[in-house]
């Protein structure tokens, strides 16, 4: 007669062993979860730096808007045939911060210029359609920039930046 060892039926002592095990588990993923969870950013960071769309339907021609992206003023133009003219005549030799025209715009899209609305000399924010070129003016020292956001006159070391951007349409752009 063979008899039955407490190996071939669990016992009292073995559920708790595992009763305990599942609950400290579960308390171990209830400590760590809050402590990887405070490790992503926040919405409003992820917004932030999300791209955006803009419909330019409203801008008419020879108006500008401006939007922000990353806490960054963009101003969005819708240029002229005269302004774009000008542009596009400068001899490049004459600019500070050589770039032609086509460099700043998307092709196809020459009435269109988005740049980022900062001046490179001290980071003020340049007014648009004034100055001598038709183009920004920096109040604060004197930093005149063209049609096309290129550096003219003044104390500006470099052109207006260009923000990463792309057209999902004939009416509308996705900056970022």
């Amino acid at each position: 007669m063979t008899t039955a060892s407490s190996a071939d039926h669990p016992t009292r002592r073995d559920f708790l062993f595992v009763a305990t095990g599942a609950a400290a588990a579960v308390g171990a993923a209830a400590t760590v979860w809050p402590l990887v969870a405070q490790m992503n950013p926040d919405a409003a960071t992820i917004a932030a730096g999300a791209p955006i769309e803009v419909d330019l339907t409203p801008i008419a021609e020879g108006q500008d808007i401006k939007v922000f992206w990353r806490g960054k003023p963009i101003y969005i133009s819708h240029r002229t045939k005269k302004q774009i003219q000008e542009a596009q005549s400068v001899a490049l030799s004459s600019l500070p911060d050589p770039q032609p025209d086509s460099a700043r715009v998307k092709a196809g899209h020459d009435q269109w210029l988005v740049v980022i609305g900062i001046c490179t000399h001290l980071g003020c924010i340049p007014i648009a359609h004034e100055g001598n070129y038709d183009g920004f003016f920096c109040p604060c020292h004197g930093s005149q920039y063209d049609s096309s956001g290129r550096i003219r006159q003044g104390p500006a070391p470099a052109n207006l930046a260009v923000p990463p951007y792309a057209f999902l349409s004939d009416t509308k752009i996705q900056i970022g």
